[in-house]
């Protein structure tokens, strides 16, 4: 009876359960951060297109030197 008890324990602290869930969640980060990145990367595609960040930046630079000169 103790060595069924025994084993049973044994399994259960290392059953197969726990060994295919290591780095899930590592996984899912990883593809959380890929697809934002996926989609940054399209967003300053078409904004680089458009001319609006060299527009942006003008405007933004503008303004500081109006504020410093």
């Amino acid at each position: 009876m103790f060595m069924f008890i025994a084993l049973a324990n044994a399994a259960s602290r290392s059953g197969p359960a726990r060994r295919s869930e290591r780095g899930q969640a590592t996984a899912e980060y990883a593809l959380v951060i890929v697809g934002a990145a996926t989609i940054a990367g399209l967003v300053l595609a078409w904004a680089a297109s458009t001319g609006r960040i060299s527009r942006l930046l003008n405007a933004v630079l503008d303004a500081v030197i109006g504020q410093v000169g």
